[in-house]
């Protein structure tokens, strides 16, 4: 069997529930975007393995991708950042029909650039970061320092469409991606691990001591 015969698969196989599924048809509607609902899923097991409790995403679109965070920690309150405000507009409806308490959800809009530095360093149990790919190696390093000891970080689409794997694409956003995931994979300073599904995802953990601290 081929490795695009198992991908197929493994898609076909995801039951993406129906509320997000909802949010994904408006996110196609509005062009946000959406991340697969394979990637979708795997942020949800992350999410519910770590128990989290705070979580925050940059880069809102429609609302699928924080649904299915949400569907993995439906006890963790979900701060999202968004420039669009038509975008988050979109994505309040979705959680509002899909039953997330108002409490559960905080919708920041702004540029992530701006907002990023005055939010409270590591306080949340998950960090996804999904916009301004132009901005991605800032917005890990923001992430990473959101990010509480043993915390996680999530990045969607570092794959590039396949342009990740191919040495003669040096365009700035593909090295980026491509030194990012060459460098986080080989780094002593976290545990990391790449999906080839879809659109990719990066999972970067960080590490924590015994003191309960990063190193």
């Amino acid at each position: 069997m081929t490795l695009s015969a198992v991908a197929r698969f493994v898609r076909e196989a995801i039951v993406e529930p129906d509320h997000i599924a909802r949010a994904r048809q408006t996110a196609l509607e509005l062009g946000a975007a959406p991340v697969s609902a394979s990637v979708g899923s795997q942020c949800a097991v992350v999410a519910a393995a770590s128990g989290a409790r705070t979580m925050i995403e940059i880069g809102t679109g429609a609302g699928v991708s924080g649904l299915w965070l949400m569907h993995g920690a439906p006890q963790a309150v979900l701060t999202t950042i968004d420039s669009e405000p038509e975008h988050l507009a979109a994505a309040r409806a979705a959680f509002s029909s899909s039953s997330v308490p108002v409490s559960r959800a905080r919708f920041i809009t702004g540029r992530a650039a701006d907002v990023l530095p005055r939010m409270n360093e590591a306080a949340y149990d998950i960090v996804l970061i999904d916009a301004d790919p132009e901005n991605v190696i800032d917005y890990v390093a923001h992430g990473l320092r959101l990010a509480r000891p043993g915390g996680t970080v999530l990045v969607p689409r570092v794959l590039a469409g396949g342009r990740v794997a191919d040495p003669v694409a040096r365009d700035p956003r593909t090295s980026d991606l491509r030194s990012l995931i060459t460098e986080t994979l080989g780094s002593d300073q976290v545990v990391s691990s790449l999906s080839t599904l879809d659109e990719g995802l990066l999972q970067i953990a960080t590490r924590r001591t015994a003191e309960g601290r990063t190193p």
